[in-house]
């Protein structure tokens, strides 16, 4: 039998356990070992939860039980949870997380003390929830050169965005209604400022490129100022609004990593992943294109993946399966140089300074509008933001095009 402790008894803490007893045969069966759950650490106590009596409120407890070999982190959040994993991983313990902040931040040391104390670091939940993305990165997909990864990873802010367009809604509206239906936290700038899916982007990317992606690096733009008159042309002009993070390696230690809205054509995969779901493409040299959807969030589906991973770690007690993310900082390529083309809405009034400043910018007509909308032929970041300065006032939107 295999102990297992799992720490934070919350949302998904309590998914895990429920995962675990809920489908006991099959998760015992792939394990190859009876899994139990030996202790639930938390700060409250469950008067009348079936599993009361395993709650501890000391990490010590659990530390210095040999008994436990698999520590299951739900906690959220850096303190105390890297503290803690640090110290079970140290105890030969393995840990399997969900934790994508703790993770963006120091994923490459915990994998280097699991590989030193011959235990696991596992962390698939911490990307997509329920989706299977950071195991076919690791494993199904080490053949190929990862030339692109691509995805919506903020259920939040894609519910947002989707409401806002099938409803013509402007953004504070839909938010307090996402907040109302438990989609979206009280304090919601993590999701909405683009953080929470920075932080997703730079565990992919660390993984494809084999090197440390420092989160707080990745170049990021939220959505608060997405309209719902932007909507209104991205119609017009046969595409959606999306919250796209991106990465992609410019040389073997050298990346270019962003998150902000981008204007996505409704031919693209990802403009029909709506509502709370997420998608990720990633794009290979041999592979091309590979498509990963699913549930972003949610209490079942992440604790379905950290299972996964616990089930992992009883397959292969005292050894460390292999996680290409190496404790070495990789280079951020200027995102100043890169070209694409740009949305741009304006007051009626600067169109010609538009057409002036974007030769070949080509106008998308809507009836009856007191603005004006255009496309831009490709023009690198730098020059759209010092020709955007010179619209001053005038410019109401900016929008990139994926």
């Amino acid at each position: 039998m295999i102990q297992v402790a799992v720490l934070g008894y919350g949302v998904v803490g309590s998914g895990v356990v429920e995962v675990i007893e809920s489908n006991k045969a099959a998760v015992n069966q792939k394990a190859g070992n009876e899994l139990n759950v030996k202790y639930i650490l938390d700060l409250r106590d469950f008067p009348g939860d079936p599993h009361e009596a395993k709650v501890v409120h000391d990490m010590n407890v659990i530390l210095d039980d040999p008994e436990v070999q698999i520590v299951c982190e739900t906690m959220g959040g850096v303190k105390p949870a890297y503290e803690y994993s640090k110290k079970a991983l140290e105890k030969g313990k393995s840990v399997c997380t969900s934790n994508k902040e703790l993770v963006a931040k120091h994923g490459p040391e915990l994998l280097q003390i699991a590989k030193a104390n011959n235990c696991n670091y596992r962390f698939e939940a911490s990307v997509g929830g329920g989706i299977p993305i950071i195991r076919p990165l690791n494993d199904c997909l080490t053949a190929e050169k990862i030339e692109n990864i691509t995805g919506i990873l903020n259920g939040t802010t894609n519910y947002i965005l989707t409401k806002m367009e099938r409803a013509g809604a402007d953004f504070e509206t839909v938010l307090k209604e996402a907040q109302e239906l438990g989609y979206a936290e009280r304090n919601p700038e993590a999701d909405v400022e683009g953080y929470d899916a920075r932080r997703k982007i730079a565990i992919l990317a660390s993984l494809m490129m084999g090197k440390n992606v420092d989160s707080e690096k990745v170049f990021t733009e939220g959505i608060t100022r997405i309209t719902a008159d932007d909507f209104v042309y991205a119609k017009a002009a046969g595409m959606t609004i999306k919250l796209l993070a991106s990465a992609k390696p410019v040389s073997e230690d050298e990346v270019l990593a962003m998150v902000t809205p981008c204007m996505v054509s409704k031919e693209n995969p990802l403009a029909m992943v709506n509502d709370v779901f997420n998608g990720i493409l990633v794009t290979g040299n041999m592979l091309g294109d590979a498509m990963f959807y699913g549930k972003g969030a949610g209490k079942l589906a992440t604790a379905s993946a950290v299972v996964a991973d616990v089930i992992d770690c009883a397959r292969n007690m005292g050894r460390t399966l292999p996680c290409y993310w190496e404790d070495v900082d990789a280079k951020f390529a200027s995102v100043d140089e890169v070209e694409r083309s740009f949305f741009l809405r304006v007051e009626k009034s600067a169109a010609d300074a538009v057409l002036t400043a974007f030769p070949g910018a080509k106008e998308v007509v809507v009836a009856d509008r007191a603005d004006a909308a255009y496309i831009t032929a490709p023009v690198s970041e730098k020059a759209c933001a010092e020709k955007c300065v010179a619209l001053g006032n005038a410019l109401l939107s900016k929008i990139r095009l994926a």
